[in-house]
């Protein structure tokens, strides 16, 4: 009987170590590589807010662009405005059933969604010099400095586990404050 209570022990504490590494722990803003079978995991410890936007520099227009989002409590995307300077691909001059135009008199474009939400979306990391950004609680992050260029990313919100932490890429703190248009406003 002596003899079992070493290996029993022992199995008890390898299922415990397991359990703690697979139970989701932690929300996050997510960024996983799409279309390959090791896919890289990026991500964003969410806190208290809830909103937060991508800018990027439009491919055509060279102008920025900045979408602002919500979580939701059940973490799905909640597409409030996109802010832009010029209409064309992608960037619509007139609204649709559920939204509203503003155009303010120095020409920004302002779209208001009423109740447009959503699951994830799949952001692709153009081979271009030009911006992309995830913006949270003030603090901005260049993406192209943490996804690879040519690669596509599905972007949620989920409850990372300690193990997906673990070997996941964090973002937290390592990003610069930035004001509205997105120039350097010091380090964090």
């Amino acid at each position: 009987m002596k003899r079992w209570r070493i290996p029993l022990g022992l199995f008890v504490v390898m299922v415990l170590i397991a359990g703690v590494l697979t139970i989701p722990v932690k929300r996050a803003y997510t960024f996983t590589e799409t279309r390959t079978e090791h896919p890289k995991l990026v991500y964003w410890l969410l806190e208290d807010e809830s909103e937060f936007q991508i800018r990027y520099i439009h491919s055509i227009f060279l102008t920025n662009v900045l979408e602002t989002y919500r979580v939701l409590p059940d973490s799905t995307l909640k597409f409030l405005t996109m802010r832009y300077e010029d209409v064309g691909i992608g960037l619509p001059a007139y609204a649709e059933k559920g939204e509203t135009l503003e155009v303010t008199n120095d020409g920004i474009y302002t779209l208001t969604y009423e109740d447009k939400e959503i699951d994830s979306f799949i952001l692709y990391i153009g081979d271009i010099d030009a911006q992309l950004a995830f913006r949270y609680k003030g603090i901005e992050a260049d993406l192209k400095a943490y996804l690879k260029r040519g690669h596509s990313y599905e972007f949620c919100v989920k409850k990372l586990t300690v193990f997906e932490l673990m070997k996941g890429v964090n973002m937290n703190g390592k990003a610069k404050k930035r004001t509205e248009s997105g120039t350097d406003n010091g380090s964090k």
